[in-house]
């Protein structure tokens, strides 16, 4: 089941099921010690019962005997009698020597084996204890001997009518209700803690997380919030340490270009120009690499088809030979600069090494959530299968077709891959049947509220 592979919902599935055994046994329990109650009960009472039976025969004449057993109440007590010469030499229960006691000495109590036939028939829709009737006999002063059977008590019915359903589906409502807020309680904490990692990736100067709730939380959350420190730390130190480079480096590559124009070897001179430019185009382009992991750009609503009619229009001002097929109305969250730069970085790499770039959008849909596609395609030779997940690593170069000879120092997939994560977007790669690289670039939608 889905439910169950959501930690909340197991802590739901647990909470629910531990407390129905609890309950069940607690009813066990209760029932167990209803049907012990009732056996005290029998010993107890029925005893009374007894004793004020024997005392009222054992003072009667024998010739009333009979008309007053006819006429009292037998609750549970059936009286016949005995001949006289009972043996007395089996072993007398627990009920009888009870009762005994009760008598007192002037009675004789002794056990009878006990013939569920000779039990007396209980009424219509009585439910009798597993015990069966117990068979005395009592002798009384003047030597009568008499039968007396006694019935188990009655034992309640089951709970199982109308009103004890609807509490038990009441009682069972209210537990699942009440474990329902202890997990989503339980769970949110940590919910929260994985959307502030998610969206970690996406903002390194995101806020901090809070820190409240209970104790383990907020030892969590202090960890988190103290690594988030860190590695924003380390990442302005790093695009600080590539600045300060990339600006100390310029002075003496500017003094270069100039003595380098003093070069009287024409062919000399254009090489160590073109080396010199190769490097300053590294510098810049690692500089981008490391604003594009640290981007303290804004999010905000952009019209996504503006933005890429944009980017075409000025890569054909340029001289590129981009064709654009536009799908208006569709808004995404953005940072807009970043993701131009994103886009001009894809559309480059494909005119640089496929001739031609063709953008189109298309609208989809992807886990119940609108998205937005982008596909840039270009008429190049394409990249190995094999080889489309390591371009996306810094300073990788497919050396048959995307080597340093026709420009690029291997940053601009990997910049770009860093702007669609940052975007909750993704950057798929894919050979076009008729020859040429597709590039994918999934982005959510920012519907209207």
């Amino acid at each position: 089941m889905a439910m169950l592979s959501s930690m909340w919902g197991r802590v739901f599935g647990a909470l629910l099921i531990g407390v129905l055994l609890s309950a069940t046994l607690t009813v066990w329990l209760a029932f167990g010690e209803r049907e012990k109650t009732l056996m005290q009960y029998r010993e107890s009472h029925s005893i009374d019962r007894i004793e004020q039976l024997i005392s009222a025969l054992d003072t009667l004449p024998t010739a009333n005997r009979e008309s007053f057993l006819a006429t009292a109440p037998r609750l549970g007590l059936e009286v016949t009698t005995l001949p006289e010469n009972i043996s007395d030499t089996g072993p007398r229960s627990d009920y009888a020597r009870a009762v005994s006691e009760r008598l007192g000495r002037n009675f004789r109590v002794l056990s009878l084996p006990t013939d569920p036939s000779t039990c007396p028939r209980p009424p219509k829709n009585a439910v009798l204890m597993r015990v069966p009737c117990e068979a005395l006999s009592i002798t009384l002063h003047d030597g009568t001997v008499l039968r007396l059977t006694v019935m188990p008590p009655k034992t309640p019915a089951p709970p199982l009518r109308d009103d004890f359903i609807q509490y038990f589906f009441l009682f069972l409502t209210f537990i699942a209700v009440l474990a329902l807020i202890i997990a989503r309680m339980t769970m949110r904490p940590l919910r929260h803690m994985a959307e502030a990692a998610t969206a970690l990736g996406q903002d390194i100067n995101r806020p901090p997380l809070p820190e409240k709730g209970a104790s383990e939380i907020v030892t969590a959350t202090r960890a988190f919030n103290a690594m988030q420190a860190r590695i924003r730390h380390h990442i302005s130190q790093r695009t600080h340490m590539l600045a300060a480079i990339t600006h100390d480096l310029q002075t003496p590559l500017t003094r270069l270009r100039l003595r380098l124009e003093k070069v009287s070897d024409v062919e000399l001179r254009e090489k160590l120009i073109g080396d010199l430019s190769a490097m300053q185009m590294m510098i810049r382009e690692g500089l981008d690499l490391a604003r594009s992991i640290e981007s303290s750009e804004a999010r905000r609503p952009l019209d996504i088809d503006s933005l890429l009619d944009s980017v075409c229009s000025d890569a054909s001002e340029a001289g590129q030979d981009v064709s654009f097929s536009g799908l208006p109305g569709i808004t995404v969250l953005a940072k807009p600069q970043a993701l131009r730069r994103c886009l001009t970085n894809l559309i480059d790499n494909a005119v640089k090494y496929g001739h031609y770039a063709k953008v189109s959008m298309s609208k989809e849909k992807e886990g119940g959530k609108d998205v937005l596609q982008i596909f840039i395609r270009d008429g190049g030779a394409g990249i190995p299968t094999e080889l489309q997940e390591k371009v996306f690593e810094p300073f990788y170069r497919v050396e048959t077709s995307r080597s340093r000879e026709s420009g690029g120092s291997g940053l601009g997939l990997t910049i770009a891959q860093n702007i669609a994560q940052q975007h909750d977007g993704q950057l798929q790669l894919r050979n076009l049947p008729e020859g040429g690289l597709e590039v994918r670039l999934t982005l959510p939608i920012q519907n209207p509220q």
